[in-house]
Formats: C-alpha cells, structure tokens, sequence
C-alpha cells in the first residue's frame, strides 16, 4: 500500500461547470478589462479547487492541501501524538443555491478522522464503501501504531 495516504473532497459537477463558464468567460474580459478578467479567473479557480488532507506514513508527516489540476499546494508539517483512528458514518449535506431556487442534497460518508489532544481531529478520508475505510484505517493504524474505532454502528 502507498505511504502516503490522500484525502480530497469532491467538487460538486454544478460548481465545476460553474467555474469552467466562469473561466471561458474571462477570454472575453481578458478583452475588456484585466480586472475585471482577473476577477473571473480568481472566481473560476476557487470554485474548481478542492481542499482535502495528506498523511506520509513514512516521514511521519501532514498536510492539509489545496488541490487543482491535479498539483497540490500545502506545507507539510510533523504528524501530532495522534491518539486513535476513528471510522464513523455520516450524512454529509450539501447546499445548491440558484437564481430562484435552493436544492439540498445529502449522502452518507464514511469519514476517517485521526483524533488528538482529546477531541481535536483531523479528517483524512471520505468514502462510501465501508471495506476501503477499513482498509485505509487499518493500513494507518498500524503505522502509526495506535487504536481502530468502530463508529460505523
């Protein structure tokens, strides 16, 4: 299994749709105006980026990222005296606001989050099959050498 261990969140298709129109819209300011193109382009990438976490098991390094076009931007930092990996279901709800309308639209998760210093945590990966959580908290629990808790029930 790779040492290093990835977490990304999914960009929602109308936020990536959103921010490619906003991106090709920007050629046409580029026209107009550099600030106002600037503006577009800043706009387009931030709804295109997506935000997630990266753990080296063998540096015993971490880092939260910014992903985008496949580069990630991040420092790495050392890996804090995590006390446990925790797996837990939830529903993750998330909310689409248009010109006249609002849609809410929830799934269940499985959430790996890495707890330290009592109740702080950091979220390392999301799925939604159950089997690959585990392997991916086994996989960590054991570098690391620390618990597995179960809170999938």
């Amino acid at each position: 299994m790779n040492s290093i261990v990835t977490y990304t969140k999914e960009v929602p298709l109308v936020k990536t749709i959103l921010g490619f129109a906003l991106l090709g819209v920007s050629v046409y300011g580029i026209l107009r105006s550099a600030l106002v193109a600037l503006v577009l382009i800043s706009l387009g990438l931030n709804l295109i980026a997506t935000e997630g976490a990266e753990i080296n098991l063998d540096n015993k390094t971490y880092r939260t990222i910014k992903y985008l076009f496949g580069m990630k931007f991040g420092s790495w930092k050392p890996i804090p005296n995590f006390d446990y990996v925790s797996v837990f279901k939830t529903v993750e709800s998330q909310r689409i606001n248009a010109v006249a309308a609002t849609a809410v639209v929830s799934s269940q998760v499985i959430h790996l989050n890495l707890f330290y210093q009592g109740n702080k945590h950091i979220t390392f990966y999301k799925t939604t099959d159950k089997n690959d959580a585990f392997k991916v908290a086994q996989h960590i629990a054991s570098c690391l050498d620390i618990d597995l808790i179960d809170a999938t029930l």
